[in-house]
C-alpha cells in the first residue's frame, strides 16, 4: 500500500503516518518542518517533503517525486490544518482568516490536484479530506475555523460527485476534539476527546470503508446531527455567549 499525508509532522497527521507505517505502507510525509517529519519517521518507509500546503508548486513537485519512486498512491490523506480565535473587527485578524482559508481550503486542493489525474489512469485510490465538526455550524469566535471548515465539507462534496464514475473515492473526516496541540489551548471542556491515535485509526477505517461523510467518534456525531437541525434562534440562545478559543496568529 502506498499513502500520502499531509501535515505529518504532528498531531493527527503524525499519528496517521504511524498507523499506516506500522503496518508495511510506502509512505510520502508531509510537513513545514523537515525535524518533526524524521522524528515521526524513524523505522517507517518514507519519502519526506518540507514544505507548506499553500504552496501548490511544492505539493505539485513532491507529487511527482513520490510517483517517480513508490508509485501512484492508493490513498492521499489531507490532514494539514489550523486552527486559531479570530474576530471580525479586528484588523488584525485578517491574517488569521486568510491564512486558515489557505491551509484549510486551498491546502486540501494542493494535497489533491496533482494526484487525481493518476489517479483516474489507475481506476482507484481514496482521497480524504480532514474537516471537522466544526464546520457544521458557525462558531463564536472560531469564524475562520469554522468558515474554512464548512467550505472544505461542500467542495469535498462536490469532487465526489465529480469523481464518481473513476473509481476514486472521496472521504471527508469531521472529527471532534482530538489531543493535540491544536486543542490543548483551548481554555473550556472537551467532551468525547480522543487521542490522535485512536482518531487515527477510525480515519483508516472510514477509508477503508469509502465513508462518504464520517464524524467521529460517534457521540460526535449525534451532537453534528442536532446542531445542524437546531433552529437558528435556539442555536443563536445557546451559543452567543460560548468560551472562545485563544485569538493569535497560525503557529
Amino acid at each position: 500500500m502506498r499513502v500520502f499525508i499531509t501535515g505529518a509532522g504532528s498531531g493527527l497527521g503524525a499519528a496517521l503516518a504511524r498507523h499506516y507505517g506500522n503496518a508495511g505502507a510506502a509512505l510520502g510525509l508531509l510537513g513545514r518542518r523537515l525535524a518533526p517529519l524524521q522524528d515521526n519517521a524513524r523505522g517507517l518507509d518514507a519519502r519526506l517533503y518540507a514544505a507548506d500546503v499553500g504552496d501548490a508548486e511544492a505539493l505539485a513537485l513532491a507529487a511527482q517525486d513520490f510517483i517517480a519512486h513508490a508509485g501512484c498512491p492508493d490513498i492521499v490523506i489531507a490532514s494539514a490544518g489550523i486552527s486559531v480565535g479570530a474576530l471580525a473587527q479586528e484588523r488584525g485578524d485578517l491574517e488569521v482568516f486568510r491564512a486558515s482559508f489557505a491551509t484549510n481550503v486551498m491546502g486540501v486542493l494542493h494535497t489533491f490536484q496533482p494526484f487525481i489525474a493518476p489517479m483516474q489512469a489507475a481506476g482507484r485510490g481514496s482521497l480524504c479530506g480532514i474537516a471537522s465538526v466544526a464546520g457544521v455550524r458557525g462558531l463564536p469566535g472560531g469564524g475562520a475555523y469554522s468558515a474554512s471548515k464548512a467550505a472544505l465539507i461542500a467542495w469535498l462534496e462536490s469532487l465526489r460527485l465529480e469523481l464518481a464514475a473513476s473509481g476514486i473515492s472521496v472521504v471527508t473526516v469531521s472529527p471532534g476534539y482530538i489531543d493535540t496541540p491544536m486543542t490543548r489551548v483551548n481554555p473550556y471542556a472537551m467532551p468525547f476527546r480522543m487521542s490522535a491515535e485512536r482518531a487515527a485509526a477510525k480515519v483508516a477505517q472510514a477509508i477503508a470503508r469509502r465513508r462518504r461523510h464520517a464524524v467521529i467518534p460517534w457521540q460526535m456525531a449525534l451532537v453534528a446531527r442536532a446542531l445542524r437541525c437546531l433552529p437558528d434562534a435556539w442555536y443563536d440562545r445557546l451559543f452567543a455567549r460560548a468560551p472562545r478559543k485563544p485569538r493569535g496568529l497560525p503557529l
